[in-house]
């Protein structure tokens, strides 16, 4: 036997399952996806007293298209990503899933960045940047005369 229900037009129950799908396309954007993390940087921060170091993963990336740069406390990576891979005669793409284009990713330290100091380093997908911090600045103080 089924059970038989009654149906109401006006009832609120179905309204957060007509709204769980309806951003989906804007996730990637918004943040909080799987796409997102898939095509973003991931970076590993570490400090110590003199220095930051930050570990970024962009495999497969060409050295010569990766852009660091440095603004006081903020750090940008930017890099361009290419996996074009040819097609062989009566081969078609059935499914693509490995991103191609532009990625980015800025954040901010605690700390102003000597950025005439900074190195960088890039082997094997792994950037390596080492980021020293300024001496902060002494304080002097005015006698009022």
């Amino acid at each position: 036997m089924s059970n038989m229900t009654r149906y109401d037009p006006f009832s609120m129950e179905s309204v957060p399952d007509l709204f769980q799908g309806l951003f989906r396309p804007l996730r990637g954007v918004i943040g909080g996806d799987d796409a997102q993390q898939a095509t973003g940087i991931r970076v590993d921060v570490t400090e110590n007293d003199t220095a930051y170091t930050v570990t970024a993963e962009l495999p497969d990336v060409d050295k010569k298209d990766i852009d660091v740069k440095i603004d006081g406390s903020v750090v940008s990576i930017a890099a361009k990503v290419e996996r074009h891979t040819e097609l062989k005669e009566g081969e078609r793409v059935v499914r693509r899933e490995r991103y191609s284009g532009a990625v980015s990713r800025s954040f901010r330290l605690d700390a102003d960045l000597d950025d005439a100091a900074a190195s960088a380093q890039y082997r094997d997908g792994v950037l390596t940047l080492t980021l020293p911090k300024k001496a902060a600045a002494s304080s002097k103080r005015v006698e009022i005369g």
